[in-house]
């Protein structure tokens, strides 16, 4: 899909990769990019850039994501590409209260669960539209020192590999973007962690590569391509795979 002269819905997008997303998006010359984040401010901000709407929401609403797709509908038009970004990281294993499991399931998996529950059904309608969403490599190997965020971003990459084979013959496409450490607020003061063992990459080589996936309409976006071989290495032999990550966790456990 090509992003000229499309309306495009981005969360998450006060800062970091949506950020990032959203004036790559406008310079590919999209006709509206409308910008949403917990931070109100900080949304309006990025869309002042670039022409575009700002508002605050709270992505772990199922109310405020739908009032969110309504509104764009109503008052934009149809939205030809919806990218749930937005996520959030605790460290911790299973010792993890119950609410802060909760905070980043409804984040980092439900958000995505009502953008779709919301919007597929429109755009099966019209006869297509585009998802991109927001997983990280933690959803294709697993995160070392915090179990909610491997466990949901794995929950996310499994989502999102449902909605392409459940509505791909509606028109509608699906991406996942799964990088490794990005320069943004979450990733600071981790820049010795273990997701950035490959390098730290700015969040501008990541709006680059969801550019080409979505032309390109491919599933899988990987702005550090070593994720492919890991990703290999695990399903060719997973004992040795989880060796590996034990080692891993011997050294950076306590680092996250």
């Amino acid at each position: 899909m090509e992003l000229k002269d499309k309306i495009i819905v981005v969360t998450g997008a006060a800062g970091g990769i949506g950020r990032a997303m959203a004036l790559r998006f406008a310079r590919e010359g999209a006709s509206h990019v409308v910008c949403t984040d917990l931070n109100g401010p900080g949304a309006e901000a990025t869309a002042a850039e670039i022409g575009g709407t700002g508002l605050r929401v709270d992505v772990a609403s199922e109310t405020e994501i739908a009032a969110l797709i309504e509104r764009v509908e109503t008052e934009t038009g149809p939205i030809d590409l919806f990218c749930s970004n937005a996520g959030v990281l605790a460290a911790g294993g299973v010792e993890i209260p119950n609410e802060d499991w909760q905070r980043l399931w409804d984040i980092n998996v439900m958000s995505h669960v009502w953008a779709a529950r919301h919007l597929v059904p429109r755009m099966a309608t019209r006869g297509g539209g585009y998802l991109l969403n927001t997983a990280s490599a933690a959803g294709l190997l697993n995160q070392v020192g915090s179990a909610p965020y491997g466990v949901t971003k794995h929950a996310a990459v499994g989502l999102a590999e449902w909605l392409a084979m459940t509505y791909g013959d509606d028109g509608i496409k699906v991406s996942v973007l799964c990088p490794q450490a990005v320069r943004t607020d979450m990733t600071r003061g981790h820049e010795d962690h273990v997701a950035a063992i490959d390098g730290m990459i700015e969040p501008d080589s990541v709006a680059e590569a969801c550019v080409q996936a979505i032309r390109d309409e491919t599933f899988l976006v990987l702005p550090h391509p070593e994720v492919l071989g890991y990703l290999r290495n695990k399903a060719e032999n997973y004992d040795r795979w989880i060796g590996g990550m034990r080692k891993l966790n011997r050294v950076y456990g306590s680092k996250t």
